[in-house]
């Protein structure tokens, strides 16, 4: 499968398979993207789903009005998730040298949590 880029109301995610590219992924939303290397953008994804699949496991034990804020993290990425169960923002900061932050607003998370799920288990964008 080649060069995939996806993008809705407020979100956009690419990955190129080629592997001599130094940057394979690509995240963004309306106003901004950044490129990232291979694991960077694994990572973003695994961390994405797992921050989705943690909400999902507390949902029931919270009250309708109570916030929250939950953070993942690897080497190269650091992830936030900060709202209501059903409707959350997400932030990113690249940890790396290049000094890389950026965010999403809650009606785009949903999309980039199901485009993370399916390339977390396939390694790549569905077309």
């Amino acid at each position: 499968m080649g060069r995939s880029l996806k993008k809705g109301t407020g979100w956009r995610l690419g990955w190129d398979p080629d592997p001599t590219r130094t940057f394979q992924g690509l995240v963004g939303a309306d106003d901004w993207a950044v490129e990232l290397t291979a694991a960077e953008f694994e990572d973003f994804c695994r961390l994405l789903v797992q921050l989705a699949d943690t909400v999902e496991s507390i949902a029931s034990e919270l009250m309708p009005e109570e916030r929250i804020a939950i953070e993942a993290e690897s080497d190269l990425v650091w992830l936030e998730i900060e709202g209501f169960p059903a409707c959350y923002s997400l932030r990113l900061l690249v940890l790396t040298q290049r000094n890389i932050e950026g965010n999403w607003q809650p009606e785009a998370v949903q999309q980039l949590v199901q485009l993370s799920h399916v390339f977390h288990k396939s390694h790549e964008l569905p077309l």
